[in-house]
């Protein structure tokens, strides 16, 4: 499909100076781009089932973990 986007003159320069370099059209390059972040920023079905599977067998939070993990974290170097 054909369709028309506009970016920032740095970020095309970018893109064209990729191109050149890996002999990629720009189309690859956009394309590529664009896949990459859709994967990155969907949903992973997987990782949604199990969430769902953890909702149902306990929906609400459990004080204790949560206070455990509070502990553990803030001995943790971020």
């Amino acid at each position: 499909m054909k369709t028309a986007v506009s970016v920032p003159s740095e970020v095309y320069e970018q893109a064209e100076a990729l191109s050149r370099r890996t002999g990629r059209t720009r189309s690859e390059i956009y394309s590529t781009a664009l896949r990459d972040y859709l994967a990155h920023h969907s949903a992973d079905p997987t990782t949604a089932a199990m969430d769902q599977a953890l909702d149902d067998i306990a929906p609400e939070p459990d004080s204790f973990l949560e206070a455990a993990a509070r502990a553990t974290l803030s001995k943790s170097e971020w």
